[in-house]
């Protein structure tokens, strides 16, 4: 009995620590897209700050942090257990844009809050349908930057691809959950409502992925 008790307690220590890794590996994923956000925040020319933004997204891919818009399309291809990962991924995501964006709030560059502020009023003015739109528009921005990140081996085009990508959904205006859960953050605005377009947002940016994803799985790995 000791024996079982001792394979049981073991493997529950490797859950949990599995577990955490991917919740440590999601917060890393939130800080440095709050970083991309500040960088954006500071700098007044939009394409230039959309293109500085983009090296969040590229640093997630390069040290394989749990970034929950850049794993949720691989759902189709994983075990129902996939989903424990993504929401993990998900928490530690908000973890990280929070810390961020409030230690942000306690440095000379606080006015960046106000900066957000406006961001955020526009998305919290719009209507749900348009939110969840420009969110799907944005997931499968996400899982084409991504997916291709990952499938080419060599050369530029792996990294162009991360750019390109990021600098589309920003200048294009469309709904990032976890962008947008810094600016939410940097501008210290949360609610009831906030958390409800946020879960739009969420549900967006997945639906968008999945879409692709499930093209990639169904039509182009069958040819």
């Amino acid at each position: 009995m000791k024996l079982f008790d001792t394979i049981r307690l073991k493997e529950s220590s490797d859950i949990m620590r599995k577990y955490l890794d991917f919740i440590i590996k999601g917060i890393y994923a939130g800080i440095l897209i709050g970083m991309g956000g500040v960088a954006y925040l500071a700098i007044s020319n939009k394409i230039v700050g959309s293109f500085i933004f983009s090296l969040g997204l590229l640093t997630v891919c390069i040290y394989s942090f749990n970034l929950y818009t850049g794993k949720v399309g691989y759902i189709v291809e994983n075990k129902p257990s996939y989903m424990i990962e993504l929401i993990l991924s998900l928490i530690g995501n908000f973890i990280g844009t929070f810390l961020v964006g409030n230690m942000m709030r306690l440095t000379r560059f606080k006015g960046y809050g106000e900066a957000a502020l406006e961001i955020v009023n526009t998305k919290l003015n719009d209507n749900i349908l348009s939110i969840f739109i420009l969110a799907m528009l944005c997931g499968i921005i996400m899982y084409l930057a991504v997916n291709n990140y990952k499938k080419e081996k060599d050369g530029i085009g792996k990294y162009i691809v991360i750019f390109m990508g990021v600098m589309a959904f920003i200048l294009c205006g469309f709904e990032h959950c976890i962008a947008n859960m810094f600016y939410f953050s940097i501008a210290g605005v949360f609610s009831l409502k906030v958390f409800g377009y946020l879960l739009v947002m969420v549900i967006g940016n997945s639906v968008g992925s999945i879409i692709i994803a499930l093209y990639d799985k169904i039509y182009r790995n069958n040819k």
